[in-house]
């Protein structure tokens, strides 16, 4: 059996996630996946790995999407600063660990940072027509 790095294992992870749907016999939903949002996930498992001392095999992509977070902080106040008050478009990317689970977020050209646990914000609601 061929071995694959962690790219690969990356890669299927990004895939698993996108069409879970298949396993389950739903019809996939297209949805077309951005180079930028690729390098935000791989730079995310590489930074989660590093700090859980996990393999990025261990790893699990629970979500993976463009937002639209509601201020400066990119849905991640820190206690006492102060933020732009205008909406900035980006990414958030989680990732379970073992028995934790990860929240990365980031702006659209920013790398993605890890938001501790119980100070992420939600983003703004998608208002885009279906």
């Amino acid at each position: 059996m061929r071995q694959f790095g962690c790219k690969a294992a990356a890669a299927a992870a990004l895939l698993a996630l996108l069409f879970g749907g298949c396993a389950r016999g739903e019809a996939p939903e297209a949805r077309p996946v951005s180079p930028a949002l690729q390098s935000k996930v791989q730079a995310s498992l590489a930074d989660a790995a590093k700090r859980t001392g996990l393999d990025t095999s261990a790893l699990k992509v629970v979500a993976a999407e463009q937002v639209t977070w509601p201020d400066g902080s990119l849905g991640c106040p820190a206690p006492g600063m102060m933020y732009s008050m205008a909406l900035v478009p980006g990414y958030r990317i989680r990732i379970q660990a073992g028995a934790q689970q990860l929240d990365y977020h980031s702006s659209l050209n920013g790398q993605p940072a890890l938001c501790p646990q119980g100070r992420a914000t939600d983003p703004v609601p998608d208002n885009r027509p279906t």
